[in-house]
Order: structure tokens, then sequence, then C-alpha cells
């Protein structure tokens, strides 16, 4: 497999589980109908933790821009791919998001609120403060490029080892986790610009019933934001751990 096709497979994993947990708490007549905030994070940990597994051995499973765009910023990937991983991660997120809704197919018409659908697919800012949700997504996925480079660093995790190679996807999920409870309440974590747009362009495209706008005046801050956030985080990591 090439890492371009990796990089869109595991990304298209990460939205199926990631917004179908989604699905599952939103959407009307679901077994896991308004289970709550704690399944959401929890799923999207598992998500990141099962892609990360699937793809991480071929392309690194970066499955994120600002992973992406971090890493070649502190130098440790080439900027010459840069544009085909992006782009392999937003079709990813396309496909999977397409994928969600083939799963949810009776529940889109059982689900009146067109807020409720487009929240399977993108996110949404609690409180619609532009700037405050930039700030937010910032911090977020400043935490999540720091982490996953320090976490996974030779300083704290023995490189090579059976051992190690087994339990860094699961430290990865822990860390999406973190910032899911701790900090994705202002705006639901995107942290993750393929996560957001590629499924944000499937509920545009898709033939949902009643299904509203796809919100593109906010679309712009969990792209923003998290390449800011990313970019920031490599370079902290840089200073800090090099």
């Amino acid at each position: 497999m090439s890492p371009l096709l990796a990089e869109l497979l595991g990304t298209a994993i990460l939205v199926l589980l990631g917004d179908g947990v989604v699905a599952n708490v939103v959407l009307q007549r679901t077994k896991g109908n308004d289970s709550g905030w704690i399944i959401i994070t929890t799923g999207w940990a598992l998500a990141v933790t099962i892609a990360v597994y699937s793809v991480g051995s071929v392309s690194g499973a970066h499955l994120n821009p600002a992973v992406t765009i971090g890493l070649a910023t502190i130098g440790t990937f080439p900027w010459s791919s840069v544009p085909g991983y992006i782009a392999a991660q937003v079709a990813g997120g396309f496909l999977g998001a397409v994928v969600v809704w083939l799963a949810y197919l009776p529940h889109w018409e059982a689900t009146p609120d067109p807020a409720a659908k487009l929240a399977v697919f993108s996110t949404a800012p609690a409180i619609r403060k532009p700037m405050a949700n930039l700030v937010t997504e910032i911090i977020g996925t400043f935490v999540l490029v720091l982490g996953i480079l320090a976490v996974l660093s030779p300083a704290n995790l023995t490189q090579g080892s059976d051992w190690s190679r087994g339990l860094g996807p699961l430290l990865v999920g822990a860390i999406v986790w973190s910032i899911g409870i701790s900090l994705g309440g202002p705006t639901g974590y995107a942290i993750n610009p393929a996560r957001d747009l590629g499924p944000r362009i499937a509920h545009a495209v898709l033939p949902l019933p009643a299904k509203g706008g796809s919100d593109w005046n906010y679309a712009w801050v969990p792209i923003v934001g998290p390449i800011i956030g990313g970019v920031l985080g490599a370079l902290c990591y840089q200073l800090i751990w090099k």
C-alpha cells in the first residue's frame, strides 16, 4: 500500500468510527441515542487508536493536516509530500462520512433537527464567537501535536521494541480522549481540518432529508485553528526536547 492510500484509508476509518459515534448519540431512534459526551469522546479516542493501528506502519498515520504541516515545519517530514498527504486525508474524511451516512440511512429521516444532522459530519461551537472558537482549536491542536511528539519520543517510549510499537497508538488515542473531555466543550474539538472539511463537503452533497445548510461561514475555524495549533505544538516540542 502506498503512503497516500494509507492516509486516505486511515482517515476514512477515523471518520467512520468518529462520526459514527456522533450519529449513534445524536440521531433519533438509534440504540445509543442521547448517551452523552463521554460516549462521544470515548468513541473518537478509540477511532483514532484503530486508525493509527491500521496504517501507522505504512504512512506514519498522520491522518490530520495539522500533524503533517507541524512535522514538516520542524523538518521531520518533507514539504514536497505535504500536499499529497493533505489531499488524501481530506478525501478519506469525505469517504468515511459517506459510509456513516449509509450505515445510519433510516435515521436521517427520523431526525427532524438539521443541526443534529450536521453535527454528525462536522463541528460547531457551543457559543459562536469565531475568534474565541479559533483560540480553542489552536489550544486543543497544540496539545495534540505536542503530546504525540513528546509521548512517543525516545525520552518517554523505548523505540524499536515490540512493546513500544504496540503501545503507541493507544497513547495517541488517550491524548485525543483527554483533549475531548477537557477541551472539547466549546467547539466540539475538530483538532483536524480533514476530519471537519471532508465530512462537511459530504454533508453538502449527500441527499439528506431536511438537512439545512453546511455552515460554511464557520468552516474556516476548524481549518485555520488546528493548523496554527499544530505548528505551534511542533515548534514547542522542538524547542523543549531538541
